[in-house]
């Protein structure tokens, strides 16, 4: 084994399997306490003002509410990310490395966005109020 580096087999997936286990561990554990956020059933005479999607697709109902015409960002961004790996030119892989110096661009904008997603779903889950309107929380 050389210095600093671990197998992948059977080492690696040893981990990967423990990890596997405590994560789905967790989430049956949490899951059996905390009940899921779910409404009653939909009724057509008294629609809920306003309607929010769910917190995974906030972001794209707060994009959306400033123009119809962002849903094409948001495609263009999913077919951005099924490219990423064909984005940076780089040659062979000779190991793993985190925020590899060679593919920086790739890393920011990546981090950009993560953090617009992160602050278009903050807003639309705490400053959205009445007919979508911007209010404060508190």
């Amino acid at each position: 084994m050389m210095r600093g580096y671990v197998r992948s087999s059977p080492y690696f997936f040893r981990r990967i399997k423990i990890a596997m286990t405590l994560l789905i561990l967790v989430l049956l554990i949490l899951a059996a306490f905390i009940p899921a956020p779910l409404q009653e059933p939909a009724n057509i005479g008294r629609v809920p003002n306003p309607v929010k999607s769910a917190w995974f697709l906030l972001w794209i109902q707060e994009l959306v509410s400033y123009s119809k015409y962002l849903i094409y960002a948001v495609l263009a961004l999913a077919a951005a990310c099924i490219l990423l790996p064909w984005l940076t030119r780089r040659g062979s892989i000779e190991h793993a490395a985190w925020l590899q110096r060679d593919r920086l661009p790739v890393n920011v904008a990546a981090l950009l966005v993560f953090t617009a997603i992160s602050a278009l779903t903050v807003i639309a889950m705490f400053f959205r109020g009445e007919n979508w309107a911007f209010v404060l929380p508190f």
